[in-house]
């Protein structure tokens, strides 16, 4: 591929020449190019008959190596909202918010909160204050019953720098039921997050940790561990349309150490903030 992408348009004969390889060689790799979409062939007339002229379909390639991804859960109902689809927020500086390209709006201004680009958003923060999404009840509408809900995100602290012996109380509520709260033991940055853009500051929040609630009949658990009495009923999933899902960092909390949302494109999980219902 680099060869053809350097020298043009080349026919079999003087690949195989001008990288000293067998003709068939290159013959039966060209074919796995053009297999993948990679090279485009075209038969053209030569000194002896029709030749086969090779080019690169491609200038630059872009490889990703990734976690692979696990098995979905046939019994599950699952959507993923990106982290700048909130449809209420109070915030309170520091605060922000970035995509993937580059700052949206201003920082340290909570009005930006409202910007129409925050929908392209991959990391917020903010000092205390809360965002909220609403979440569609597919459950609900399919007319069936839950055993359980998960909720999945990726979060830290938020300092001004970094620090990874900065606690916050980061709570979650959904629909109006507080179902715990996480202390985030700090603001991660001692290395850039796997998806985090090279041009956002290493400085700046690289990373958080991926969390699990899940509330069932029995209470509800933080990665397995029980962390509340609020359980499934409580939630009264099935007299709402949607499901509203509220994270942040009370002023009267304990350790009010602000909080980071990790969407994709920042972060270690390259996710969206994951709600699953589960079927019983």
């Amino acid at each position: 591929l680099e060869h053809l992408t350097r020298q043009g348009r080349r026919n079999v004969n003087q690949v195989a020449d001008e990288l000293d390889l067998p003709q068939s060689t290159v013959s039966s790799n060209i074919q796995i190019l053009v297999d993948a979409g990679l090279v485009q062939t075209r038969s053209e007339k030569g000194r002896k008959g029709s030749q086969k002229i090779c080019n690169s379909t491609f200038t630059e390639l872009l490889i990703a190596f990734k976690d692979p991804t696990p098995a979905q859960n046939s019994n599950a109902i699952e959507v993923s909202m990106p982290i700048g689809l909130y449809t209420r927020c109070e915030v309170s500086a520091p605060c922000g918010l970035c995509s993937p390209e580059g700052i949206i709006g201003l920082l340290d201004v909570p009005d930006t909160f409202l910007d129409p680009d925050r929908m392209r958003a991959g990391l917020l923060w903010f000092n205390h204050g809360f965002v909220e999404y609403q979440f569609p009840n597919n459950a609900k509408l399919a007319g069936t019953s839950i055993q359980a809900l998960e909720l999945t995100m990726e979060l830290s602290s938020e300092v001004p720098g970094t620090s990874k012996d900065w606690p916050s109380d980061i709570t979650v509520a959904i629909n109006g039921h507080e179902i715990g709260t996480w202390t985030s033991p700090g603001d991660f940055g001692d290395k850039r997050g796997k998806f985090t853009p090279d041009w956002w500051k290493l400085a700046g929040s690289q990373y958080g940790d991926l969390k699990r609630w899940k509330v069932t009949a029995d209470g509800t658990f933080l990665d397995g561990t029980n962390l509340s009495a609020c359980c499934l009923g409580d939630l009264a999933l099935n007299e709402h349309r949607s499901i509203r899902v509220r994270i942040g960092v009370k002023e009267d909390a304990r350790h009010p150490g602000g909080m980071n949302v990790f969407g994709r494109g920042f972060g270690n999980h390259d996710q969206d903030i994951t709600l699953r219902l589960i079927r019983s």
